[in-house]
């Protein structure tokens, strides 16, 4: 039995100095950019950051394996792997823009036991583990009372490299727009996620996300009362490349409006 307490506390750690030297360097240099696909990219601090956080994390736990954005590490663990971002919201990051973060989510078999996403702008350490509470630097946190979606600030994140589904998702953004409080896109769902957490935002949704940029903050959502799911309400958001979560009191709403738009054929 592992102590996920003490992890997530070491992880802690372990983002906030990875998180430092990405922030002295960002504070020094102009990022090299390399393109992965259109609108994709990654810089040598990713890299850079990713293989600092492999090897703390590999020296934390040698057993665990690696799901890792920029593939540093290939190894895969018998139960324990970590999914790793060494920076959400690259794009952010080269135009020297806040927010971006670097997440970290522990899985054991098939559940999430630590989630740790740090925001480097704010010095934000948003971080939970199983059968804990979610924390902001310390403080617990949960997410908001908010009723309904006429009520709410909802984040979202638009697409960058799949606009598969761009008719329908503006049909989301014209609804939302009309009956809510408003829409605000940061660039990091990593953020939007722990954001959620905290009760800053009351609900997100994005599509064509990967693991590493949900596998924390959604853990984080869960941990402080929130809900999550894929479009149609399953639990195939990890995977899957679509979430949507929000607060218990106006969850079943909004994924439902999203779940009958994006459903759209």
């Amino acid at each position: 039995m592992y102590n996920y307490h003490q992890i997530c506390e070491e992880t802690v750690k372990i983002a906030r100095e990875t998180g430092l030297f990405v922030k002295n360097f960002r504070l020094k240099h102009r990022p090299d950019v390399e393109t992965k696909g259109k609108n994709d990219f990654v810089t040598q601090i990713d890299k850079a950051s990713e293989q600092r956080l492999v090897e703390a994390l590999g020296n934390l736990l040698p057993e665990a394996g690696f799901i890792a954005e920029e593939n540093t590490s290939n190894k895969i663990g018998d139960t324990l792997n970590w999914i790793i971002d060494p920076i959400d919201g690259t794009t952010n990051f080269i135009h020297g823009l806040y927010p971006f973060a670097i997440s970290i989510a522990l899985k054991e078999n098939d559940r999430m036991v630590v989630g740790v996403v740090y925001e480097m702008g704010m010095d934000e350490c948003f971080y939970t583990w199983e059968g804990g509470p979610a924390l902001l630097n310390g403080k617990e946190i949960h997410v908001s009372n908010t009723p309904t979606v006429a009520d709410s600030l909802i984040a979202t994140g638009f697409p960058y490299t799949n606009y598969g589904l761009i008719q329908n998702f503006m049909e989301t953004l014209d609804y939302f727009m009309k009956n809510s409080h408003g829409l605000r896109r940061l660039g990091s769902a990593a953020v939007d996620l722990a954001y959620v957490a905290c009760g800053r935002f009351d609900g997100f949704y994005e599509y064509n996300l990967k693991a590493w940029d949900v596998a924390a903050g959604a853990f984080l959502v869960q941990q402080a009362g929130g809900k999550v799911s894929d479009f149609k309400g399953g639990d195939n958001y990890l995977f899957g490349k679509e979430l949507v979560c929000a607060n218990n009191l106006m969850f079943e709403e909004m994924q439902n409006t999203i779940a009958k738009i994006m459903g759209k054929s």
